[in-house]
């Protein structure tokens, strides 16, 4: 090889070097948050169109049997709530904020279930990661602030394996936007989430 070819190769291989370090530096730095609060249709359904929200999958974590199904969860047996992994931008939007917005979905008075869907599965909860913890106990306290007196009974609980739901569980508000009305509608949940923060902030 000649110098000038020499030369050359050495150019590229810095310039690819280079823009692959600025490519790197330019991708969002994700992270994840899980939260378990009823029906996991709902929570995907609340969070997942909040800006700085990349995904919401649906799935079961807090149990003992690996690779749950829906029908064996429903049975109340495993130990599993429904819940929702979100995927999330911490530059667009912070895990306080969607804590917040988790909390203001759900009926953090309720330990037996949420709403219409009762049972160990539908019981609320915020599972979290080490780093995680003193944001969501701080934001925890801020809501039973709102919530004037009422206890807050929503366990914030360590991170456990999320298992993701069956495929026809994933945004099934947006595929079957009919079904999902007349759950909604026949569960009672908005009532109930406005009477739950009627006069709150």
């Amino acid at each position: 090889m000649t110098l000038h070819r020499r030369r050359l190769t050495f150019a590229l291989v810095a310039a690819l070097s280079a823009g692959g370090v600025a490519l790197a530096q330019t991708q969002p730095r994700l992270e994840t948050a899980v939260f378990a609060g009823g029906c996991f249709w709902s929570m995907e359904h609340a969070l997942e169109d909040l800006p700085g929200v990349v995904s919401a999958v649906s799935g079961y974590t807090g149990g003992r049997v690996e690779h749950p199904t829906y029908e064996q969860v429903v049975t109340e047996t495993t130990g599993h709530r429904e819940a929702v992994k979100v995927t999330f931008d911490p530059a667009r939007i912070s895990y306080a904020k969607l804590v917040d917005a988790y909390f203001h979905a759900t009926d953090p008075t309720d330990d037996g279930g949420q709403f219409c869907d009762r049972g160990e599965s539908y019981r609320p909860a915020i599972y979290v990661s080490p780093a995680q913890r003193a944001t969501a106990e701080q934001v925890k306290a801020q809501v039973a602030a709102e919530l004037k007196g009422k206890r807050v009974v929503t366990p914030i609980l360590p991170a456990q394996t999320f298992w993701p739901a069956e495929a026809y569980h994933q945004q099934f508000t947006k595929k079957n936007p009919l079904r999902y009305q007349a759950y909604f509608i026949g569960c009672g949940r908005g009532p109930a989430l406005k009477a739950v923060w009627a006069g709150a902030r």
